[in-house]
């Protein structure tokens, strides 16, 4: 299978985990104590792809020279700060998890701009796990998995927004499901744009280290007890085992 169609088959996978997130809260019997530990060790094993192996890759990419380390560093931090801006600057705040404050999102713009920020990061999952199997089938798999590991939770959230911001389940559900299209958008852009890599990459890569060490770890950092601290050190030990298997 070529990488182009490998990444959408892998796109509409992180897609539907989006969906199924939002199901979650729509349907209130479905247990939703297992999403910590989606947040937890997604986190974990996040950051160590962005760190070990999308960084890396993006400065290989540039070039190593100081012009291309410049860039590949000025597009990571693009990236980083691309989604503080639309996610904590031009929304109100919001968390990985079921949103509890109403009281902030009672004016349904408020809502809808939460999901929008949402959506500028789902965008870049999607833009990373074509970028990552352009460059070879490890990295693309890694970030697929690095990837994954949030999308129930970032599903979740969306839905729980827009529930907080007293839209109906349909909406909230639908609102989970533009983020999975908002991915899948991403993986077609980096796919018509594929001579692109070495930007797609390090904007990618500035994104995931946004995702990861802004948004989930202090959510992990909220939990009591170490367990959920511990799952952190799962996530980041699972990217080690994966290198000495398949790496």
């Amino acid at each position: 299978m070529s990488p182009i169609a490998l990444s959408i088959l892998l796109g509409l996978t992180a897609a539907a985990a989006n969906g199924f997130g939002g199901a979650v809260i729509v349907q209130k019997d479905w247990g939703r104590s297992y999403l910590r530990y989606f947040v937890a060790l997604g986190s974990g094993f996040m950051l160590a792809t962005a760190l070990l192996e999308m960084v890396p890759e993006s400065i290989r990419q540039a070039g190593l020279t100081p012009a291309g380390l410049n860039k590949a560093l000025l597009l990571i931090l693009a990236g980083y700060f691309l989604v503080h801006l639309f996610e904590h600057t031009v929304t109100p705040h919001f968390h990985f998890g079921e949103e509890t404050h109403a009281e902030e999102f009672v004016a349904a713009h408020k809502g809808y701009s939460v999901l929008f920020g949402l959506a500028i990061h789902t965008f870049f999952d999607g833009i990373a796990i074509t970028s990552g199997f352009l460059v070879s089938p490890w990295l693309g798999w890694v970030i697929f998995l690095a990837v994954f590991l949030h999308k129930i939770p970032e599903g979740f959230t969306a839905a729980s927004v827009m529930i907080a911001s007293g839209r109906s389940k349909r909406v909230a559900w639908a609102a989970s499901a533009l983020l999975g299209a908002a991915t899948l958008a991403g993986v077609l852009t980096m796919a018509v744009f594929s001579h692109s890599v070495s930007a797609g990459l390090p904007l990618s890569a500035g994104v995931t280290l946004y995702v990861a060490a802004s948004d989930l770890i202090p959510e992990v950092n909220k939990e009591p007890g170490i367990g959920m601290a511990a799952m952190v050190f799962v996530g980041l030990g699972s990217l080690f085992v994966l290198h000495h298997f398949f790496g």
